[in-house]
């Protein structure tokens, strides 16, 4: 009798294991469905920039205009840091669920201003503050988008696998952006020529970003909550908030410095790079968009396999793996794509400068994660983050361009340089978070 007691009581906790196991990868997977959904919206500008620019903006020489629609996608950056308060507020008084849901669809809102606004022809100067009204409200999606996402995915992961189940936030994040090129690819080689692509075509992305918003908004609003704020909602302790903060400092430089060198990094090979092959590299739109998608897609594959070696390995070797290398090798690799013959050769370059900067995207923001207790966690990743990309991250293309309008453009590989190098320091004095997680801490004392 007592055998088969014990044997039944193995087998239901088999089965209770089993059930969990299959709801938490569930839920990971719709998490990082509607991560990516929110990045696809907000990189159809970057993608599209080459073709609405002109739209919006009086007819000047390309770089000009690009720079037009660089300083828009900046200052969209510059109210992530609002966002990232909003919703990290959201996420830890009321639920990262709801953070989640709220956060897409804002971006579905932003997405249908952008395909219904009218051109510069038409509308005058009100059309270039729509399409920035939209960015800001894009902006603040994404600022809360981040920590709501980062920090649902590091608590619904188990401590074995978190490195390799939180990279997914990167993949779904860089998945986002090459879900753009390919329908920028797929319109330009198959349905609109040049001209359409410039009329009327750029706004059928914005059109199908707001429809797959509303898609995600429905997966999740089946989403469970996690425990772990299930269980901080349970102790009297005040959750969220600047205050709570505050009581923080230095896991907010941490995360600072840590995204500073690393969201610069992103960006110079994600949303610039396209402008940098089109406009310095001189391939034309259709090898632009190719080598752009296919060296995205490579960096997807990294992603969980930087992440599963963190849980092997611990997540400091990677991080200054990355900032050390970054620093080593920025100017050279750039200055090499610059001067490639043409696309294979560029490709093969971005993809070397993937599994430098691979080290930083797979982990990051699982590590802010592992830093902060789950009362303050949304807010602790979101706000310090969303503070330094829009400082560091957002202002990368158009600085970019900049440089490049005053034919210093190589100075702009430095600047790159030296913000990794301050990376590095804190990369190599900091601790390893995933040895001493506070989210394995808090899940041992449930």
């Amino acid at each position: 009798m007592d055998t088969v007691t014990t044997r039944a009581t193995i087998e239901g906790r088999a089965g209770t294991s089993e059930r969990i196991s299959g709801k938490r990868l569930r839920a990971i997977f719709v998490g990082s469905a509607g991560n990516l959904v929110e990045w696809f919206d907000f990189y159809c500008y970057s993608a599209f920039a080459l073709y609405f620019a002109s739209s919006f903006f009086p007819a000047q020489d390309p770089t000009a205009q690009m720079m037009s629609t660089a300083g828009i996608f900046a200052l969209g950056f510059f109210v992530r840091p609002v966002g990232g308060i909003l919703f990290g507020h959201i996420g830890d008084r009321h639920g990262r669920k709801t953070a989640l849901m709220t956060s897409v669809l804002l971006m579905c809102f932003g997405s249908l201003m952008i395909a219904c606004a009218p051109t510069y022809a038409t509308a005058g100067i009100l059309s270039p503050c729509i399409l920035l009204l939209a960015r800001l409200l894009q902006g603040l999606s994404l600022g809360g988008e981040y920590g709501a996402s980062a920090t649902y995915l590091s608590e619904m992961a188990d401590s074995k696998h978190r490195g390799f189940y939180s990279s997914f936030q990167y993949v779904t994040l860089i998945g986002g952006q090459l879900l753009a090129l390919l329908l920028l690819l797929v319109l330009q080689k198959f349905l609109l020529d040049a001209q359409q692509l410039r009329a009327w075509g750029w706004r059928i992305p914005f059109v199908a970003g707001a429809a797959l918003a509303l898609l995600a908004l429905r997966m999740r609003h089946n989403l469970p909550e996690t425990q772990s704020f299930q269980a901080a909602r349970k102790t009297a302790k005040p959750m969220g908030g600047l205050k709570q903060l505050a009581q923080h400092p230095k896991e907010v430089l941490l995360v600072v410095g840590l995204t500073m060198g690393g969201t610069l990094a992103f960006y110079v090979y994600t949303t610039y790079m396209q402008k940098f092959l089109r406009l310095s590299v001189g391939l034309t739109d259709a090898q632009t968009t190719a080598v752009s998608a296919a060296s995205l897609l490579f960096a997807m594959c990294l992603q969980p396999l930087y992440g599963a070696l963190s849980d092997r390995f611990g997540r400091r070797p990677l991080l200054v793996g990355f900032a050390l290398l970054g620093t080593l090798f920025t100017v050279p690799l750039l200055t090499a794509i610059r001067n490639a013959s043409g696309p294979w050769e560029a490709f093969g370059l971005i993809a070397c400068a993937w599994i430098i900067v691979s080290g930083y995207t797979s982990i990051n923001a699982l590590v802010k994660a592992e830093l902060f207790p789950a009362s303050i966690r949304a807010t602790g990743v979101g706000v310090p983050y969303a503070f330094a990309v829009s400082v560091f991250g957002g202002t990368a293309e158009y600085l970019a361009l900049w440089f490049k309008s005053i034919q210093m453009e190589s100075s702009f590989y430095w600047y790159t340089t030296g913000v990794i190098a301050c990376t590095l320091v804190v990369c190599w004095y900091m601790r390893d978070t995933g040895a001493q997680s506070r989210i394995d801490a808090e899940t041992r004392a449930q």
